[in-house]
């Protein structure tokens, strides 16, 4: 009995230790990534459920980020197309009155309801490229293991329910997550960071309806060090 704890201690040891490596790699790609010149990325998001078993597929983001991590967006909803600038929490989203500072964009209006415009702009406050928050998600994960050209793991309770926090609207509290659960999965090559994927499900309470989340969110890295970021002069001066 005394040698088969042991031998379970032991394994339990090394896959803890195991998990750790993979993260720490995972951490070392997405620094390699941040410290290119620049890389553009695509971002797609698809649920599953919905209550009916209905599929829902959000329109991609496009982006682009340089060594000065100024980052440019181009996110599709639907028929509508958004361009934006961010720079560490600050930034400019383009409307149809023109380029609007991010905070500008996000003082509420309209009838006291749901604003999409508020929506994005305070969403983008927060917005990190690819490198960053990649980093954070490994921080997020637990067992993480190669799987063939990636890494691959769950992720914590407290990871589902951060990620899920950002469904919350403009100057709401989080939702509340029951049944949260979710996996990861990075991709490598040459060292550096060049896909990430992630599954988040859970029921959370809107206006005292639940919903079902079941969202997988996909994110590529392409055109390292040949990508040309391009901020319009008036999207820059929103910047400060």
């Amino acid at each position: 009995m005394k040698r088969t704890v042991l031998f379970g201690a032991v394994l339990f040891c090394t896959g803890s230790l195991l998990g750790a490596d993979a993260a720490s790699e995972i951490k070392a790609a997405a620094k390699k990534l941040a410290d290119k010149a620049n890389y553009s990325w695509k971002t797609t998001s698809e649920s599953a459920g919905g209550g009916g078993g209905n599929r829902g597929r959000m329109g991609p983001t496009e982006g682009k980020v340089d060594k000065d991590g100024i980052i440019q967006l181009t996110m599709t909803r639907g028929d509508n197309t958004t361009e934006a600038v961010v720079k560490s929490g600050k930034g400019a989203i383009k409307t149809e009155e023109g380029w609007k500072s991010l905070s500008e964009a996000a003082e509420s209006g309209g009838d006291g309801g749901f604003n999409p415009r508020q929506f994005m702009a305070r969403t983008l406050q927060n917005y990190k490229a690819p490198a960053v928050e990649a980093e954070d998600l490994a921080g997020k994960a637990k067992d993480l293991k190669k799987d063939g050209e990636a890494y691959a793991g769950d992720l914590t309770v407290e990871g589902v329910k951060s990620l899920l926090g950002r469904f919350r609207r403009p100057g709401g509290d989080a939702p509340e997550v029951e049944n949260p659960k979710g996996t990861i999965k990075f991709w490598v090559k040459d060292g550096a960071l060049s896909k990430y994927e992630y599954n988040v499900q859970g029921k959370m309470t809107f206006n005292n309806n639940d919903v079902d989340v079941n969202r997988t969110t996909t994110v590529e890295i392409k055109d390292v060090g040949t990508t040309k970021v391009n901020v319009p002069e008036e999207a820059k001066k929103k910047l400060g």
